[in-house]
């Protein structure tokens, strides 16, 4: 049976909504989960309820949100999220999911599980919604300063991911620009063209804001500092977009009309641009599935993050990126560990 560690203690609502959560992923995809945290605090959201396949692995140290993630790593050897890298460096959990401390998930992760070889800098993925399904987009923030070799990188591995977890036929990828035009970016985008270009990739060459949501690419890359600007402006326009339908419906008798006859697809509509839906971020190029969901995550959330490195795991995601980068063109790179 394939087994999840999940970070009891991450998050704003954890441990409640995070063990919630977990309890639904262990029922609805028959898998075992290891709640990794203070064993009291969680036996005390178990109690009573069907707990088949949950098991507790006591850690007595949680990172907070607002501590140096290194540090902490290095300081707190007992916490939650360092104690759920272990039981995947020792195979005895086939993933991670935390919705706690992002650097301290991505220091733990390093440390423990080390790079994939080839691979300089791991990357958190978001999959971001349009009108055909989903566009893959990393960077979304471990790393704000990158060079050109990493978006080809990143490249490689949006690409793994698109293949493998989301069974797309040769994903189509493009690098997020300011122009179409091969003449167009900064120094970093310019520089980076060509390296995608002799890829065995699916290039499209460089793709605009709008790309993103429109379906033209299965695949954007860019450094983090644009990529989680570009999530969370995301992510604020689908609330902002449905707070303004609220306000109209209120001030108007036809749209309330118009809302009653049109409720199932607004609900629809809504569960498309749900950060919840979606899950959490996979850390693509560590070794080892790691996912780390939102922080403002609740049980739904959760129970999608442990959906994601399921579906991670089952497709053998990081063997397809290890394969992928050890590609005729990828030489180049930094050393994995260097």
């Amino acid at each position: 049976m394939l087994r999840v560690a999940v970070d009891a203690m991450g998050g704003d609502y954890a441990p409640a909504e995070v063990v919630a959560g977990a309890l639904r992923a262990s029922a609805e995809y028959g898998i075992e989960v290891l709640l990794v945290g203070d064993g009291a605090r969680i036996r005390d959201e178990i109690t009573g309820l069907s707990h088949r396949n949950i098991a507790v692995v006591p850690a007595s140290e949680v990172i907070g949100m607002e501590e140096h993630p290194v540090q902490a790593v290095r300081r707190k050897k007992d916490a939650s999220i360092v104690r759920g890298i272990e039981l995947v460096k020792d195979g005895r959990a086939d993933a991670m999911v935390s919705a706690g401390n992002t650097g301290a998930v991505m220091a733990a992760a390093l440390f423990g599980l080390g790079r994939i070889q080839g691979i300089d800098r791991p990357a958190l993925m978001s999959l971001m919604p349009n009108p055909q399904g989903s566009t893959v987009l990393l960077d979304v923030g471990a790393n704000v300063d990158v060079k050109a070799q990493h978006l080809m990188q990143f490249a490689v591995m949006g690409a793994g991911y698109a293949s493998s977890v989301l069974k797309i036929k040769n994903p189509r990828v493009g690098i997020l620009s300011i122009g179409e035009e091969e003449t167009k970016g900064n120094e970093l985008t310019l520089s980076a063209f060509p390296l995608l270009k002799r890829e065995p990739l699916n290039f499209l060459g460089n793709v605009e804001g709008q790309d993103v949501f429109n379906g033209r690419a299965d695949v954007v890359v860019c450094d983090g500092f644009v990529g989680n600007v570009l999530l969370k402006a995301g992510e604020g326009l689908a609330r902002a977009v449905e707070e303004m339908i609220r306000q109209e419906v209120a001030r108007s008798l036809p749209a309330k009309v118009a809302l009653g006859t049109g409720l199932f697809f607004l609900k629809g509509l809504r569960r498309r641009l749900d950060y919840a839906e979606y899950g959490g971020a996979p850390l693509l190029g560590v070794n080892g599935v790691v996912v780390v969901a939102h922080g403002t995550s609740r049980a739904l959330a959760i129970k999608n993050a442990i959906r994601v490195a399921v579906e991670s795991v089952k497709s053998r995601l990081v063997e397809t990126i290890a394969a992928g980068i050890k590609g005729p063109n990828t030489k180049g790179a930094e050393t994995a560990n260097g």
